[in-house]
């Protein structure tokens, strides 16, 4: 039986051969005692040097952490010398007869007094001798250190008597001191430690597990009360500080995750006995999916005091690398790339969204080569700093400023056709990705420099009725096809739905930053698919946390950040420094010199190229379909578009989606999203009844 099991040409009287249970109940083992290791090992070194001695601002934050320790202790005391000197006075006369009895017992040796009594009693005569003898030597000489000891005193007192009498009073007053320290009660001593307030206690092993075992996890609990090793649970290093608070590191029992802590934070910091805004539990990203690295903070995030933005002041940015732009839990720096992405904000009202996208704008105009457009659907002049270095730029949601933006927006189409020919005429020894690089930006012949496009509210063009379909293809488009070419998008609304945030724009959205919302589908619009549900929720944040959001795009995982925090007058300096970068290297244009978009008329009209496309026979077409014959009538304007970009533009002429049954290429019968013919030329005939 086991012969057919190993291949003849394999099978060798050395090889040992696994046995084969004769019967379908007969245990099987499972564990080889010769079965080799892997071979792989991961060695973590600590590091020579503690980590809070190589960070500058770990090092700051823990030197101040104990010399406002040291300072507050020596002021304490400092202000009770007078409370200290007079009770110490009232308790050295207790203290002068206890030094005097000390000094008697052990001039007499009496702590030897048992010994030689138990030698009496024993009747060891021999022993007690020996005691006596050697009582007797003790005795001899401690009575002559003592009268040395009297008599230099005494005659340096008559000394400095006669030659110091200040002196005299300053030692009698130090052995007054001591004779009332001598004379203090030991469970009631006259000077205590300093009493310094502290809003949390130092964080254990014990109230780590303890505010884990609050969250209710059955599986949590049970290992704890089992002891945690058996079932995965227990620390990986020892409790540390680290900036501004504790790190705990600990893998966590078989089967739970991080995430599943991140979503109790609640709990565990009720557990944790801290505020909410102290407690950040979150993956390891260099281990496995269980380990769980639990951050402590000794304050909320939003009462702790954040470092300066490094910009404020002076620097010059490069948007193809990373930039500092605001802080984590523990105030280290964190970065952002905006170049190959689009941006969304997202928030409610007054958690600092705009702010946020301000904040990305001036690092825009930082760098002298990009090229701002900023647009302000609020209508309350929040990027009002930057008019010095904006290229367009319009605050208000008046039909004027509408129509400002589409023309605006028009200049950007085929600024994107342009670009998009430039890179395909381009050589591979010079653009070798088909992309815009930092070294193309810099060559002033290709034109292919950074553009930085901001619509703060932008669901107030999306849901305009005369231009909003136009506005929102175009705003895909950029999102769609700009990265590559050099073009950024941003887009802001306090309300994430899916008017606000059209699917086009929402799904291909990089960098994405979640302030305060209130429920589950904004969370999700803003950050992406079941992000609430792996543990990112934006609706753990209070109303005093502004400016902290949740930030994905910027690596692997979400994290929790706080922009930087630059107000009005703080922005108008960085923008006047900006103004004078751009004024060096050639780039003040549009708006900033006062010049306005140029009146372009639409090169195209949706409706009537969708019926162009589709014959009078066809009564319903897929969406995919319109859209592959769209790019073939018009490639310089419907080149790259999708379902859903045919979807979401003709949503706003009243032309809805529908499952639509047809039949594929290969000759398969399916249903996909598709458009009534008969609902195009009602739209037509509607809009036109409108104008007429």
């Amino acid at each position: 039986m086991t012969d057919t099991l190993v291949p003849a040409e394999t099978t060798d009287p050395s090889t040992p051969v696994p046995a084969v249970p004769e019967q379908p109940g007969t245990p099987v083992p499972v564990d080889n005692p010769d079965l080799p290791e892997p071979g792989v090992r991961n060695e973590k070194r600590r590091p020579v040097i503690a980590g809070w001695l190589t960070n500058r601002r770990d090092f700051l934050a823990t030197a101040k952490h104990s010399g406002a320790n040291i300072g507050y202790a020596a002021l304490f005391h400092g202000v009770r010398l007078p409370v200290y000197s007079a009770r110490l006075a009232t308790r050295a006369p207790l203290g002068a007869c206890r030094f005097i009895a000390n000094t008697n017992r052990w001039i007499w040796d009496r702590e030897a007094a048992p010994l030689r009594d138990f030698a009496v009693r024993t009747e060891d005569v021999e022993e007690y001798m020996r005691l006596a003898k050697l009582r007797g030597s003790r005795v001899r000489l401690r009575g002559l250190v003592t009268l040395v000891a009297a008599v230099f005193g005494i005659g340096f007192a008559l000394w400095l008597y006669v030659v110091a009498p200040a002196y005299l009073y300053a030692f009698a007053a130090g052995g007054v001191l001591l004779c009332g320290l001598a004379g203090q009660e030991k469970d009631a001593p006259v000077i205590g430690p300093a009493v310094i307030k502290t809003e949390v206690q130092k964080l254990t092993g014990s109230i780590v597990l303890c505010g884990l075992d609050a969250i209710g996890n059955a599986k949590i609990s049970g290992a704890i009360k089992k002891g945690g090793d058996m079932n995965g649970l227990r620390f990986t290093s020892e409790i540390v500080r680290d900036g501004p608070g504790y790190r705990a590191d600990l893998d966590l029992p078989y089967g739970v995750t991080p995430e599943d802590i991140m979503e109790a934070r609640k709990p565990l910091a009720s557990g944790l006995r801290r505020k909410v805004g102290c407690v950040w539990p979150a993956p390891d990203p260099d281990e496995h999916e269980g380990r769980l690295v639990l951050w402590i903070g000794d304050k909320p995030m939003n009462e702790t005091k954040k470092p300066a933005w490094p910009l404020l002041k002076d620097g010059q940015v490069d948007l193809f690398r990373p930039v500092v732009f605001g802080n984590d839990q523990r105030m280290r720096d964190v970065t952002v790339t905006l170049m190959f992405a689009s941006v969304v904000v997202g928030s409610i009202p007054r958690m600092g969204k705009t702010f946020l996208m301000r904040l990305l704008l001036l690092i825009a105009a930082l760098d002298p080569r990009a090229e701002l457009h900023a647009f302000d659907f609020k209508g309350t002049g929040d990027f009002k700093a930057l008019e010095l270095v904006c290229h367009r730029y319009r605050a208000g949601e008046e039909p004027e400023d509408i129509e400002y933006v589409v023309q605006a927006l028009r200049e950007l189409k085929a600024e994107l056709r342009r670009r998009a020919k430039v890179i395909k005429s381009l050589p591979s020894a010079i653009c070798p990705e088909s992309k815009v690089t930092s070294q193309l930006a810099s060559d002033k012949r290709y034109g292919l420099h950074p553009i930085v496009v901001a619509f703060d509210e932008c669901q107030v063009p999306f849901e305009d009725d005369e231009y909003g379909a136009e506005i929102e293809a175009i705003c895909t488009d950029l999102v769609k096809r700009g990265p590559a070419l050099g073009i950024v998008a941003m887009f802001g609304t306090q309300r994430p739905d899916a008017k606000s945030l059209p699917t086009g724009i929402s799904a291909n959205a990089v960098l994405r930053f979640c302030l305060k919302v209130m429920a589950q589908p904004a969370n999700d619009m803003v950050l992406g698919t079941s992000m609430y549900k792996a543990g990112y929720r934006a609706t753990m944040f209070s109303r005093s946390d502004r400016g902290i959001c949740w930030m994905a795009g910027e690596g692997d995982d979400p994290r929790i950040v706080a922009s930087a925090f630059v107000d009005a007058p703080a922005a108008e300096q960085v923008s006047a420094r900006a103004r004078k970068l751009r004024e060096a290297y050639g780039n003040v244009t549009g708006h900033a010199i006062g010049q306005g978009p140029e009146n372009q008329v639409p090169e195209y009209d949706l409706l009537a190229d969708v019926l162009k496309v589709v014959a009078a026979d066809e009564e319903r077409v897929w969406n995919e379909r319109i859209a592959t014959r769209l790019a073939q009538l018009r490639p310089d304007v419907y080149a790259g578009w999708e379902t859903e970009n045919v979807t979401s533009s003709l949503k706003p002429h009243g032309v809805t989606t529908q499952g639509t049954a047809g039949i594929t290429d290969e000759g398969e019968r399916t249903t996909r999203r598709g458009i009534k013919r008969a609902d195009v030329v009602a739209a037509i005939a509607a809009r036109d009844g409108k104008k007429g």
